[in-house]
Formats: structure tokens, sequence, C-alpha cells
């Protein structure tokens, strides 16, 4: 999109099948305040992207995923690589405050679980949705694991000037990895660090928590 930066605004509007014109329009003039949050990350360039880098697609009879598990926004962290729109990315008419969240605890057992309260207001003049996007990433582990995977989401909806809380649970199950020599689901003691966001970019707050 080498034209990004001369128009004054995009819109991604997907498959809208038969309706789609009354939904764009509804967009456009206001009716509706768009909300929604792209479930990729769009790079600057084609070989950005994992299976182009390691020249694995389109392939011929067969199609091997040599990036591992580090596909989409996970390729690009941890290679460094900004994208174009990152991975949970999307506007508003309307602008959201986090506020700081709130941890139960930063010391996770493993039978337990942590909540987390993150306020959330709406500082602009029209109603809108946000979705609130929690990842989590472990600081040493002896396999190879993204810096963050995205772990939680929530959407709300708030009138202008309103505030809410958006509440999430963390468990071991949201720290455990897929172990592929023993076939199993495990998970290892240590820190991790929380992500709180409004994009796998746009990180709000972070904060440590210990697994025991």
């Amino acid at each position: 999109m080498p034209w990004v930066n001369d128009v004054e605004s995009i819109i991604q509007a997907w498959y809208g099948g038969s309706e789609a014109g009354n939904a764009i329009a509804d967009i456009l003039f206001g009716k509706v305040n768009p909300s929604g949050k792209l479930p990729f990350s769009f790079a600057k360039r084609l070989n950005d992207y994992g299976a182009h880098a390691l020249n694995t697609y389109p392939g011929d009879k067969d199609v091997y995923y040599k990036e591992d598990i580090f596909v989409g926004y996970r390729w690009l962290e941890k290679n460094e690589i900004e994208p174009l729109f990152p991975f949970g990315h999307g506007l508003s008419y309307t602008t959201f405050e986090y506020g700081k969240p709130e941890f139960s605890s930063t010391v996770l057992n493993q039978n337990d679980s942590i909540r987390i309260s993150v306020p959330i207001k709406n500082t602009g003049n029209q109603q809108g949705k946000e979705v609130v996007q929690l990842y989590i990433g472990d600081k040493k582990s002896t396999f190879q694991r993204p810096l963050k995977e995205l772990k939680a989401f929530k959407k709300i909806e708030l009138q202008p000037g309103e505030e809410k809380n958006v509440d999430f649970k963390i468990s071991v199950a949201d720290l455990s990895f897929f172990d592929d020599i023993k076939h199993t689901w495990t998970y290892e003691t240590g820190k991790f660090t929380v992500y709180i966001g409004a994009s796998s970019a746009d990180i709000k707050y972070k904060t440590e928590i210990t697994l025991k």
C-alpha cells in the first residue's frame, strides 16, 4: 500500500455480502461507529511475511510451515519487523483511555488463577466499542516461544464519558505450551509478562507475574 500516506482514511470492508454498500455507508456517514480489529498483521512488504521470507509459499504439492510457531505477528515480533498495520489494530470515531490494571496477585500457583480488572473510559463524544486485548509472554523457556501471545480479549461498549472495568482471569492453561516431543500440553515455572493493549503493537500496560 504505497499510497497509505496519501489518503485521509482507509476502510477494510472484508466480505460484506449483499448489504455491504449499506454497511459501508453507515460507517462513512457516522451512523455506526466502527469497532473491528484486524485478525492478522498487514506487513509493509511481501517478504516481511515468514512464508515469503522463507520461500515456502505458494509451494508445489506440499507447503511447509518453516516459520514453525512464529506465524503472523509472532514472526514480525521475533524478527523485529514493524508492520504496516499490526494484529488487533482498529480505529474508532471516539477515543478510549486505559486505566492502570489491578491484579488480584502477581504470583500464580498451579491450581489457582489471577484476576485482572482493567478500567476503560470513553474520552470522546460518541458512543463506541473497544476490544481490550490480553497477551502473555514467557520470559525464559527451554522451548522456543513467541515474544507474546494473545490469550484473551473482550469488547466493551461505552457512552461518552462512561467508564467500565474489563475483567480477565489467568490460569496455568494460559501459560502452557504444547510439547511436541512428549505430545502433551505442559508448563514451566518462572516469570511471565502480562500485556494489556489495544493491539499487538499498542500496549498500554505490562506487568510481571510468577508461576510457582
